[in-house]
C-alpha cells in the first residue's frame, strides 16, 4: 500500500480489497446487454479513436478504462443513436476525467477532437443524459488499479507490467471480453505476461503466490478463458484496423512492448491463431 501511494489506507486494505472482489460481478456485460444497433466493430471503431484522443490528452490509464466502462454501461442502460456514437464516447472521456484527473480537458478540446461534428452545447447536454442514465453511478473496480496491486504483491518487473497493461488495454475493444470480471482481466493478462515473459514472470507468480495465496477465486479454467482475445489481438496488432493500442505501446515511453520480439516468438499465444473463442 505504502508503494502504491496509499500509506493513510493501508489499515482498511482488507476491507478496500474485499469490497472491489465482492462487486465484481456487478461490473461484467452480456452480449444482450448490447444495443444490436450497435456493432462489435462499430463499438471497437470508437473505442480505437478513444485510445487515440486519451493518449493525445496524456491523460491517466485508470482514466481510460473508466471511460470505457462508462460507455458500455450507457449503452446498456440508454437508447443510443449510431450518429451520436462518438460524442457519446467523448462525453464518457470528459465524465471519466472528472472522477480520474487533477485536471480536465475543456469542451472545445474534445469537440475539436471530434472536428467539430458535435459542439460544446450538445457534449454538455450528452454529459446530463448519461449521468441520468447511470444515475450518477461513475465508480467501478477498475482493473487498472487491481493490476498495479497485483503487480505491487509479485514485485513485478516494468517489462512485465507493461506487456501486462498492453494485453488488458487490448481487451477493451473486444466485444468477448465485456463478459469477463475487471479482476478476472487483470489476473488473466499478468498470467499472460508470464507465459510470454517466462523467466521475469515465473517469478512474479511465485511472488504473488507466496504474497497472497488467497488473493482470488478464479480457476484456472476462468483465467485461460481470457487469454485467447488477448492473444489473437496482440498477434494481429500491425496488421490489425485497431492499431491505436498497438502503436501507443510502440512508443519508446512504453518500452517498445506491442514490437517486442516475445510476443511474435511466443509459441502460447500463437496457438490461439485460428482457433474459436470460447
Amino acid at each position: 500500500m505504502l508503494r502504491l501511494g496509499m500509506g493513510l489506507e493501508k489499515e482498511y486494505a482488507y476491507d478496500i480489497f474485499s469490497n472491489l472482489m465482492q462487486k465484481q460481478p456487478h461490473y461484467a456485460f452480456r452480449g444482450l446487454d448490447m444495443p444490436r444497433s450497435v456493432t462489435g466493430e462499430m463499438r471497437g471503431l470508437i473505442i480505437d479513436w478513444l485510445v487515440q484522443v486519451h493518449e493525445y490528452l496524456a491523460l491517466a490509464d485508470e482514466t481510460l478504462f473508466l471511460a470505457v466502462y462508462l460507455l458500455n454501461a450507457y449503452l446498456k442502460a440508454g437508447r443510443v443513436r449510431i450518429s451520436t456514437l462518438q460524442l457519446l464516447a467523448a462525453t464518457c472521456l470528459f465524465l471519466a476525467c472528472k472522477v480520474e484527473e487533477s485536471s480536465c480537458p475543456q469542451p472545445s478540446q474534445l469537440c475539436f477532437m471530434m472536428e467539430d461534428s458535435f459542439n460544446q452545447k450538445e457534449l454538455l447536454r450528452m454529459e446530463r443524459k448519461i449521468l441520468a442514465g447511470l444515475k450518477f453511478e461513475l465508480h467501478y473496480a477498475n482493473p487498472v488499479h487491481l493490476l498495479h496491486l497485483l503487480a505491487e504483491v509479485g514485485h513485478c518487473a516494468r517489462e512485465v507490467l507493461l506487456l501486462a497493461m498492453y494485453f488488458l488495454e487490448l481487451s477493451l475493444a473486444d466485444c468477448d471480453c465485456l463478459r469477463f470480471e475487471p479482476a478476472q482481466l487483470s489476473l488473466a493478462a499478468l498470467g499472460l505476461a508470464q507465459r510470454v515473459l517466462p523467466e521475469e514472470g515465473a517469478r512474479l507468480w511465485d511472488a504473488l503466490q507466496e504474497g497472497a495465496p488467497n488473493l482470488h477465486s478464479y480457476s484456472e479454467s476462468e483465467l485461460s478463458a481470457v487469454h485467447p482475445p488477448m492473444a489473437k489481438a496482440a498477434l494481429r496488432g500491425p496488421s490489425s484496423t485497431l492499431r491505436a493500442t498497438f502503436l501507443k505501446y510502440s512508443r519508446p515511453q512504453k518500452l517498445c512492448t506491442s514490437t517486442s520480439p516475445a510476443i511474435t516468438a511466443s509459441e502460447y499465444l500463437s496457438c490461439f491463431l485460428g482457433s474459436p473463442t470460447p
